[in-house]
């Protein structure tokens, strides 16, 4: 995270809050993961594979990650700007 913190500054509080709350939760599905964040979404990517997506900062930025819930693992694959996001290209890459 702290690759992205120092390329983003503006997001540092949100990614460090954001990832002490990952820590603490214990989630079997989305539903469970979207009571800690709301606007959580899946997305399936070109791979075929789904992905989940964290709003930060309101909706300047976006999230990718990639939630194990069988093995409590969440990997980052991707911290984008609202507008990185929105041109979809991010999508053939995973």
């Amino acid at each position: 995270m702290h690759h992205y913190s120092s390329r983003f500054p503006k997001a540092d509080r949100a990614l460090n809050d954001w990832a002490r709350l990952v820590i603490s939760g214990r989630w079997q599905r989305l539903v469970e993961t979207r009571r800690m964040f709301p606007h959580a979404d899946r997305v399936k990517v070109k791979s075929g594979r789904t992905v989940t997506i964290f709003n930060m900062c309101g909706h300047d930025f976006r999230l990718i990650t990639a939630i194990h819930y069988d093995r409590q693992k969440v990997f980052v694959l991707n911290f984008l700007t609202h507008a990185e996001y929105s041109r979809d290209n991010w999508k053939n890459r995973l």
